[in-house]
């Protein structure tokens, strides 16, 4: 063999040599790189957000109640009023007609009381007759001066008349009666006589107006809506009705301070509190598409702050802060998982090692197939995992308040905590007690903020 062969033989045998080297180098578990956070102290708030329109507190659909055309109209949508000021007026022809029909039947009723009246003085009269005429009789039928039938004719002549004056008090009776059904029909037509000028209720603004001049407005029905007229709102007091979702609902109570912010009015925020919560939920119409809706329920916060040119209807969107906490524990919400861990009875927790990574389908199998020792209990656990010596040491925990970005931890940890936080897909396959190593980028920011 000659030394050029010989060199070539030994360069390929280094050569496998290193890339096996380097295979079993690079194959070794070498630990999941991860980020971690420290813990420590901090505010947190509990908010709900939910959104909504802007409505004035007070509002005041203005209706006809009495049905005819329009003949004046004096005001236009979006125009502020003041209370009493003249608005609209409805054709008061056909009621000045009943007025006059109705007074005639006034006059007419009291006419015949008094006619009713006189007959009874006259029937009065008659009866005092008839007891004069049968005095006289029962006198003569003493002296036998009469005859039996003349007495008894005076008797019934008496029964006669007293029967009479009954009937003529009974009708007076009646036309009294019929006076005040006179009178309260009268009423009623002065009544809407006076309705067909119709003022303003409150000082407001003119939301709505859904009557032109000329048209007739229509009396509302049991089972028919009248016309609105005019819609007349207050805005200087407004509210946000907003719809929140039944998950979140019992933690929102009266009185929670809340923050507004609207559509139409960008880059700022209104201060307001909640002033009503409902108790049944916002009725939705039938979902043909058979799908489960969600349940929501009316929330009303009221806003504390003026608005500049705001109108009802505004899209809003409310954010209320339904607890606070100053400089608790609190854990990044990404770093919360939970995990399927073995307790004893008396619920110490078991730390079992963990599980290599890169396992046959048989192993799996096996692993799956573990039962629980006598004793002892799986269940699942809420928690995080701490980096220690590098390994992840899985700690169950419980939390409070949850804010934005952070959960309140009332059971389970202390500030200096190392908390892994990521990466999501880490965390998500992360075993108790399995080495890990930290992330380059957060080995640099480590070592940057111990300098």
């Amino acid at each position: 063999m000659t030394r050029n062969k010989i060199l070539i033989a030994v360069a390929v045998v280094l050569v496998g040599a290193a890339v096996a080297a380097a295979n079993i180098y690079y194959r070794r578990d070498r630990g999941v790189q991860i980020a971690t956070e420290a813990i420590r102290a901090r505010d947190l708030e509990a908010i709900v957000s939910a959104s909504g329109k802007i409505q004035p507190k007070r509002q005041v659909n203005i209706s006809a109640n009495t049905m005819g055309k329009v003949t004046r109209l004096a005001v236009e949508e979006g125009q502020r009023v003041k209370a009493g000021q003249f608005l609209l007026e409805i054709d008061p022809r056909s009621l000045s007609g009943q007025l006059e029909r109705g007074e005639a039947s006034v006059a007419a009723a009291r006419s015949s009381l008094q006619q009713s009246r006189t007959s009874v003085e006259q029937a009065k009269a008659y009866v005092d007759l008839a007891h004069q005429s049968l005095q006289r009789q029962k006198d003569l039928w003493k002296d036998g001066l009469t005859t039996k039938e003349s007495l008894e004719r005076a008797e019934n002549e008496l029964a006669i008349r007293e029967a009479d004056l009954r009937a003529r008090t009974q009708d007076i009776e009646t036309r009294e009666q019929q006076i005040k059904q006179e009178a309260a029909s009268l009423a009623t037509t002065r009544y809407n006589l006076n309705q067909v000028m119709i003022s303003a209720p409150m000082d407001g603004l003119v939301t709505r107006r859904n009557i032109e001049e000329g048209e007739t407005a229509v009396v509302g029905t049991m089972n028919n809506a009248g016309t609105v007229l005019l819609t007349i709102a207050d805005m200087s007091v407004l509210e946000a009705e907003i719809e929140v979702d039944e998950t979140d609902i019992p933690n929102v109570s009266l009185g929670q301070i809340a923050k507004v912010t609207i559509d139409a009015v960008p880059n700022r925020e209104f201060k307001g509190h909640v002033t009503e919560i409902a108790n049944s939920p916002i009725q939705t119409t039938n979902n043909s598409s058979g799908q489960r809706q969600a349940t929501t329920f009316k929330v009303v916060v009221m806003i504390d702050e003026a608005v500049p040119d705001v109108r009802p209807g505004f899209t809003c969107t409310a954010e209320i802060t339904t607890a606070t906490r100053k400089s608790v524990v609190a854990v990044p919400i990404q770093a919360l998982t939970v995990r399927d861990l073995l307790f004893t009875d008396a619920g110490t927790l078991v730390r079992e090692p963990p599980p290599r990574r890169r396992r046959s389908a048989e192993e799996q199998a096996t692993a799956a197939r573990v039962e629980t020792p006598a004793g002892h209990e799986r269940k699942e656990t809420e928690g995080v995992f701490l980096f220690k010596d590098g390994k992840s040491v899985f700690t169950p925990l419980k939390t409070g308040v949850a804010g934005e970005q952070y959960f309140e931890v009332t059971e389970g940890l202390k500030a200096g905590d190392q908390v892994i936080t990521g990466p999501f897909a880490s965390v998500r396959e992360l075993a108790d007690g399995e080495t890990v190593r930290l992330q380059p980028s957060t080995t640099s920011r480590a070592s940057r903020s111990s300098q």
